[in-house]
């Protein structure tokens, strides 16, 4: 006997966030993202191997993301753009 079953993924929810330096380590950007609460849990999930940069797994909470820099953490994906001229 065969069972079906139903699976409903989540749609991707996309945010773009601006910088104003030259980039932003990855577990200040989660916090600035409001995709966790705190340092310990961005610290957690990235040690865990849950972050995505530029569709690869990272596990360095420092690592440096600049313009064009893509994270993905669950359904959420997060573009860094610049600072829009005005």
């Amino acid at each position: 006997m065969i069972k079906k079953v139903n699976v409903k993924l989540k749609p991707n929810i996309e945010k773009e966030v601006s910088i104003k330096g030259e980039y932003i380590k990855l577990d200040s950007l989660l916090k600035y993202a409001d995709i966790v609460d705190s340092g310990g849990i961005a610290k957690m999930i990235i040690q865990d191997e849950k972050v995505r940069v530029n569709g690869e797994i990272c596990t360095e909470r420092g690592r440096k993301l600049h313009v064009g820099d893509k994270v993905k953490y669950s359904n959420i994906i997060v573009k860094i753009t610049g600072e829009k001229d005005g």
